[in-house]
């Protein structure tokens, strides 16, 4: 069997070694362990390192990577669709969230949605505060009329 050390792992993956261990203390990665008590990776880690750090920058929990990751077959290396079928259940909630970067990018020059740059400004867009029915927070960003 081809494996990998922590360093190894790290070195290939970009991740620490400390993010690996704690991976390992989350649950997110498993590592076999020799004699003299090293970690051992198999090489399909990679994909689940890679899976682990892309799904944290766009920030989905470690708890929801966690659950995702829990899907993929213990006994052996997850296949192209065994990726597929984990990554289409993101695919709304990252088209949602590529929706909201759009807006705070387009708009975040003028305003951030009432959370509020300018009180003259929001007199014009948000007379009398009526945004605030649709809840806390930038709403012209989260909840946009019309979305």
């Amino acid at each position: 069997m081809d494996t990998l050390s922590i360093g190894e792992l790290a070195a290939r993956s970009g991740v620490a070694p400390s993010a690996l261990r704690y991976y390992e203390r989350e649950g997110l990665l498993h590592a076999a362990r020799t004699g003299g008590n090293q970690r051992r990776y198999e090489r399909a880690d990679l994909r689940r390192v890679a899976f682990i750090k892309i799904a944290q920058q766009v920030g989905v929990s470690l708890e929801e990577i966690r659950e995702a990751l829990a899907e993929l077959p213990e006994n052996r290396t997850p296949t192209k669709a065994d990726w597929s079928h984990l990554s289409s259940r993101w695919r709304h909630r990252l088209d949602e969230r590529i929706a909201v970067m759009e807006r705070l990018r387009d708009q975040l020059t003028g305003c951030i949605g009432c959370g509020c740059l300018s009180l003259q400004r929001c007199k014009l867009i948000n007379p009398d505060d009526q945004l605030a029915v649709r809840g806390t927070g930038p709403q012209m960003i989260l909840n946009p009329p019309g979305a």
